[in-house]
Order: structure tokens, then C-alpha cells, then sequence
């Protein structure tokens, strides 16, 4: 199995919708933008539309609609055509002269009839046919005004935003998250008749909510698409409880089945919750220069997995300011720039200090090809340098253009190495290399007794205090890298100082930031109350104790610390890295914590590791890049984020 075959699955999906747009209003939602942002570049698309006025628009309840001039729209959508999204369809064509509508959907036609509650056996009879699809096409006619328009509505899998050759991500299911234990008592509220499930290790496919299932099964069906792709016959592994429900249902997906009997290839799919390893998605110890930009550069709007370039440096405008309104800005994907490109993929793989030499060497390179005064320097790259070396290009629109993604990731590069964001980076890893020693040696209440001096409200913080998000960062780190805890005094006496200091200060900031109004459930601090904000913090440890016993279940992965002695400090080992080297070791005996999924009888006779093929690692949320060299999937974000 090849990075090829994914790109390549991502590409032919585009292809197909790229066939249908041609002097087309095009609406695509977030996630279907997403990954046409990283599979072929929106470029592709308006080269496509082919039309003087190409009008890219987000699927969105208050988006324009197509004028008495554009007859054709082509929809792009990562989600099921039911409920809401099918309300905002019809709108949109109300309001429009259209006399020509495609809809795409990433969803298959099977996810559809379980969507409609349509019995297995029945939508096994249906095979071939398509009745949902085209009862819509015929309310488009209906909507458009005119039985006798054409309406198509079709499956397309955009499945995958390929970041990388071996990283992929899919984010049309950035909100599934693995479950935590708090969540066994919601799943026993909404089944009272049923028997009471005791832990998260009692949890299946029956046990969880009709939500969560449909949108575990279009993650399956889309899953199977790029099987079929890859033309490979797969066994499906779990680690976790979350994950072990999504291996099931796509070992035993109908539609899956079938495609098996005729796949020439093998390769083996591994789930893995991420709920059993926070540390690394919030922790500092990377030296990698992609995740500081991911961390420090703002996001870039309506996406999960890039940020935004600031680009005046190649403008004459004169500010001072960061006005990304002005001027479009930059951003990392530059799927149609062979040269970026590598320099991108050389980003995600190298050391901090290779990366940004790897940055000044392609732009002298660069500058150098387009005969531009360019002064040599060596040494230590500096943000400084390498921005004289980007304004050589400044006014010069042919070699701008030539080398326009490169000059992405330069600014991007020298912009974060000057953020303030970069320079904390530091104090961030010390302080975690500290909390390492400090949990080897010293008990729970203790560290987080070192956190409390720490929590400062607005008017005491300097910029090299920590603000509340920063707080509830090292607050996942310090519970998700320890074991499970148990109940004591001391332990429940400094939580709850901790929690108190933090509602202060949530309660005493300027301005509430979008993920604190989501903590708190209040939009403005000038509203929220000390009483409000401590019952958003209560909420808040439940989460975090929940996250250090989410590896109790398991038997051989319970841990990610290592303790020091006397020749190592104490460190952190990813979980991820730990079930790759089980896999991969010739001597080990199978591990009881990656769980084979059973697809019928003569999958039931076979165990072992021997099983493992080409190995497909996938992460429920927040997956970073392991440098091995196999294909790596997450269904969310690449950057650090803290996941409540």
C-alpha cells in the first residue's frame, strides 16, 4: 500500500466533482473545503468553473444565491442530505434562478438508508438502487421550479484532507471524540430499561446513542471506500473502547464484506481511542518546527488543520498592523507547488534547527534562480534573515509568482520564530520536564500545589505568565501523563484551591476567549459569576480525572511514563510509538490491548500479531506525525488543542 494510493483516492474523488462544475456556482461546506484545500488546491476548482466570474461560496444557511446569469449550481457536501442540510439546499434554490443542480455528498447511498432507518435486509435488496438520491432529485426540480430541469444527485468519498504522503486527516469528523467515563453514566440515563453498563469496557455498538452510531458508520463507509481504492482486503485492530465499536462495525459492514471477497492486497487498520494519550497532543517535548507554526500562527477560518500568513511583507503597504483583511493571506497546503511542497513534507520530518535552515536554503535557491541580490550568510538562522531574504521578492510579481508557496512557508516560518508564542515554547518545556520528576517523586496534590502560584489574574500577568488556556493546557498534561488516581485528602484539598484560583480568574478576564465562553457557557466575563464559573471548573476536573483513568482498561498500554534513575531523567513515552513497537517486535507475545475484530467464522480461527500486514494507524482525534514509515490517520486536528 502506497502514500500514492491515498493521494491518489482523494484526487479521482475531486476529479469526479471537478467533471460537473464547469460555469457552476459552487457551494462546498467546511470540511469538503478542507480537502479540496489539501488535495488539489482550490485553484484546480476555479480553473474547472472555467467561468470569467468563478463564484466559490460557503454551504451555509445565509448564502447568496445564484443570480438570474448562473443557471448551474454544483453542491459539495461532507454530510448527510437529511434534516437541516437539506432545509438549507432548498433555500438556497428558492432564492435562486437555477435551472441545473448537482449535489455531491461524501456519504454513500447505504449510510442514507441506515440514516432512514431502513432495515438491513431491505437496503440489501435495494443493491444497485438508489431511492434516496433520487427522491431528491426530483424535490431539486420541485424546489427550482420546473419538473423538467435537471437535478443529479451522486456520491463522491471525500474522505481525506492528505497533509502529507504518509498523514491524512478527516475533517468532517473533527467533533468524534473518544468516550470517557463520565459518559457511562449518560449512556445508562438513556437506556433505563436496559441492563446498566459498569465501565467503558462494557460498551458496544448496542450501548451507544443512535447519534453516535450513524456517525461512527459514515466514518466506515468512507473507510471502505478507500479500501476499495487500495484495492486491499483489511483486518481491522482497536485499541480502546471507542475504537473497538468503529473496528466492529467496519469488519462487519455489509458493503465491506462483499468488496473483500475480490481484493487482491492485504493491510491491517489499527484504532486507537486518543483519549489514552493526551500528553503528547498538548505537551512541548517536539522539536518540530510545524507544530510551533500550528501553535502560534492564528487559524486559518473555517479550518482544523492550517493557519494564516501574514503576506503585507511582499505588499507596499505601509502597517504596522496584522490586517488579514486587507490583504488574502498565505497558508501551509500548497498542493500544486511541486517545490513547496517538499519543503513542506521536509518540515513535517526534520528537527527544528534542519527545518529552518531547509527554509533559508530553498529561498536562497530561489532568489538565486531569479538572478535577485541576494547576500550570503551562515550561522544561526534568524527571523531577520530570512525576511530580507523573502523582500527581495517584494514588487517583483513574476518571481513572486513563480515561487508564491514557498513564500508561504518562509513567512510563515520567520513570523512564528518571532512570535511571542515561540519564545514561551521554552518555559513550556521546562516546566513540563519538571512536572515529569516532580510525579515520579512527589504525589498528585503536591504538583499541583507548583501549578497554583502560577494561576494570576489579568492585572498581576506579565507575558511570561501563563493566560487560562495555557493553564488548561498544562492541566491535561499533568493528568493525562499520570495514572490513575485514587481518592485522597490532600489530593482533593489542592484540586480544589486549583479550581477556585482558575473560576477567579476566568471571572476577572478582559475578555473571554472562544474556548473559555464554551468552558463557561457565557459570552462576556462582565456576565459570568463566581458561582457560574466554579461549577464550569467542577465540570472541568471531572473531565481531567476522567482522562487519567482512561487507560485503566488497559492491561499492557497503562502507562506513558517512564520513570527516571540514575543515569535518565523521567520522560514521556507516546502511547502511539508503544503499540507500533509491539506490533513490530519479532519476540513479543500478543498484546491483550490491541483487539482483532472478527468479520465471521474464519477470522475467529486466526490471532496473532502474524495477522499484521501493511499497517494503517488511526487516532479518534488529535493525531501528531510519528516519523514511521507507514500511513497515519486522525480524524482531526494536527495541531494541539485540548479537546473539551
Amino acid at each position: 500500500m502506497s502514500s500514492s494510493g491515498v493521494l491518489s483516492f482523494t484526487q479521482q474523488g475531486w476529479e469526479q466533482v471537478l467533471a460537473k462544475v464547469k460555469r457552476a456556482v459552487v457551494y462546498l461546506d467546511a470540511a469538503c473545503a478542507e480537502s479540496l484545500h489539501w488535495g488539489c488546491g482550490s485553484t484546480r476548482l476555479m480553473e474547472a468553473v472555467g467561468s470569467p466570474e468563478c463564484h466559490l461560496r460557503e454551504f451555509e444557511p445565509n448564502a447568496v444565491g445564484g443570480g438570474a446569469k448562473q443557471p448551474k449550481a454544483v453542491f459539495v457536501l461532507s454530510r448527510l442530505l437529511k434534516g437541516r442540510t437539506v432545509e438549507i439546499l432548498r433555500d438556497i434554490i428558492c432564492r435562486s434562478h437555477f435551472q441545473y443542480c448537482v449535489v455531491v455528498t461524501a456519504m454513500s447511498h447505504a449510510v442514507h438508508l441506515t440514516a432512514n432507518h431502513v432495515p438491513a435486509a431491505a437496503a440489501a435488496e435495494m443493491e444497485g438502487q438508489q431511492p434516496v438520491f433520487e427522491q431528491l432529485e426530483e424535490k431539486l426540480c420541485e424546489w427550482m421550479g420546473n419538473i423538467n430541469y435537471t437535478a443529479e444527485v451522486f456520491h463522491v468519498p471525500l474522505l481525506l484532507a492528505p497533509v502529507a504522503p504518509h498523514l491524512a486527516l478527516t475533517p468532517a469528523f473533527a467533533s468524534l471524540f473518544p468516550l470517557l467515563p463520565q459518559d457511562v453514566h449518560l449512556l445508562n440515563s438513556a437506556r433505563p430499561d436496559k441492563r446498566k453498563l459498569g465501565s467503558l469496557g462494557d460498551v458496544d455498538a448496542t450501548t451507544l446513542t443512535p447519534e453516535l452510531l450513524l456517525q461512527i458508520r459514515c466514518l466506515v463507509s468512507g473507510l471502505s471506500s478507500l479500501c476499495e481504492h487500495l484495492g486491499v482486503r483489511e483486518e481491522c485492530f482497536a485499541v480502546g473502547s471507542l475504537s473497538r465499536v468503529i473496528a466492529a462495525d467496519l469488519a462487519n459492514y455489509a458493503p465491506a464484506k462483499n468488496r473483500r471477497k475480490t481484493a487482491t492486497g492485504r493491510a491491517s487498520v489499527i484504532f486507537v481511542d486518543r483519549t489514552l494519550d493526551l500528553t503528547g497532543a498538548v505537551g512541548h517535548h517536539g522539536d518540530n518546527l510545524v507544530e510551533k507554526i500550528l501553535s502560534a500562527l492564528p487559524q486559518l477560518p473555517g479550518h482544523t488543520n492550517d493557519v494564516m500568513v501574514n503576506m503585507i511583507q511582499l505588499t507596499s503597504l505601509q502597517t504596522e498592523e496584522e490586517n488579514y483583511n486587507v490583504i488574502a493571506p498565505g497558508c501551509l497546503a500548497q498542493s500544486n507547488d511541486t517545490t513547496a511542497k517538499a519543503l513542506w513534507e521536509a518540515l513535517l520530518n526534520t528537527k527544528h534547527k534542519e527545518a529552518v535552515m531547509e527554509v533559508r536554503r530553498h529561498l536562497v535557491e530561489a532568489a538565486s534562480r531569479e538572478n535577485l541580490p541576494i547576500k550570503m550568510s551562515m550561522g544561526r538562522v534568524t527571523p531577520g534573515q530570512l525576511m530580507s531574504y523573502i523582500q527581495l521578492f517584494k514588487n517583483n510579481l513574476k518571481a513572486v509568482m513563480n515561487h508564491c508557496g514557498l513564500l508561504q512557508l518562509g513567512l510563515a516560518t520567520a513570523q512564528t520564530l518571532k512570535h511571542p508564542q515561540t519564545a514561551k515554547w521554552d518555559n513550556f518545556l521546562a516546566f513540563e520536564r519538571l512536572l515529569l520528576q516532580s510525579i515520579g517523586e512527589s504525589a498528585m496534590s503536591v504538583v499541583l500545589n507548583q501549578l497554583l502560584p502560577m494561576i494570576k489574574p489579568v492585572t498581576q500577568r506579565t507575558n511570561e505568565d501563563y493566560s487560562p488556556e495555557e493553564l488548561l493546557i498544562l492541566l491535561v498534561y499533568i493528568y493525562s501523563v499520570t495514572e490513575e488516581l485514587t481518592a485522597a485528602k490532600d489530593l482533593g484539598e489542592a484540586e480544589e484551591k486549583v479550581k477556585k484560583a482558575l473560576a477567579q480568574v476566568f471571572c476577572e478576564e478582559s475578555e473571554l476567549s472562544p474556548l473559555l465562553q464554551k468552558i463557561t457557557d457565557c459570552d462576556s466575563s462582565i456576565n459570568l459569576t463566581f458561582h457560574q464559573s466554579k461549577i464550569a471548573t467542577d465540570e472541568l476536573f471531572t473531565s481531567l480525572r476522567d482522562i487519567a483513568g482512561a487507560r485503566s482498561l488497559m492491561k499492557q498500554f497503562k502507562s506513558v511514563y517512564v520513570p527516571g534513575n540514575h543515569t535518565h531523567q523521567a520522560s514521556y513515552k507516546p502511547l502511539l510509538k508503544q503499540v507500533v513497537e509491539e506490533i513490530f517486535h519479532p519476540e513479543r507475545p500478543d498484546s491483550a490491548d490491541i483487539e482483532h475484530m472478527s468479520s465471521g467464522l474464519t477470522d475467529l480461527l486466526k490471532t496473532g500479531f502474524s495477522m499484521f500486514m501493511k499497517v494503517i494507524v488511526l487516532s479518534t482525534r488529535l493525531l501528531k506525525p510519528l516519523n514511521i514509515p507507514e500511513l497515519l490517520f486522525a480524524t482531526d486536528r494536527l495541531h494541539p488543542d485540548l479537546g473539551f
